[in-house]
């Protein structure tokens, strides 16, 4: 079984899936911490955040994981950049 949950950025939905997936006994993957650590690193490549195909080319060649709660961007912890208001404004 897969459960999604949605709604605007900050709105607590990993707290409530991480409890629900515990609940539930469930994996839980946060694909929002990925979608902002493909954020974080189009920032950090000072790519136009509305040019689709280059942040597409950007993001083929990046390396994201989240592994025992922590973003990994390449390899290198970026859970507490991820979650900067600059990264939550551009998500």
């Amino acid at each position: 079984m897969i459960v999604t949950i949605d709604g605007p950025a900050g709105a607590g939905k990993s707290t409530i899936a991480r409890q629900l997936a515990a609940r539930l006994g469930f994996r839980f993957l946060d694909t929002g911490a990925m979608y902002r650590a493909a954020t974080l690193a189009a920032l950090r490549a000072d790519l136009d955040l509305h040019d689709s195909a280059a942040v597409a080319e950007l993001v083929a060649t990046l390396d994201i994981d989240c592994v025992d709660g922590r973003a990994l961007l390449n390899g290198s912890d970026v859970s507490a950049a991820i979650r900067t208001a600059e990264v939550t404004a551009s998500v």
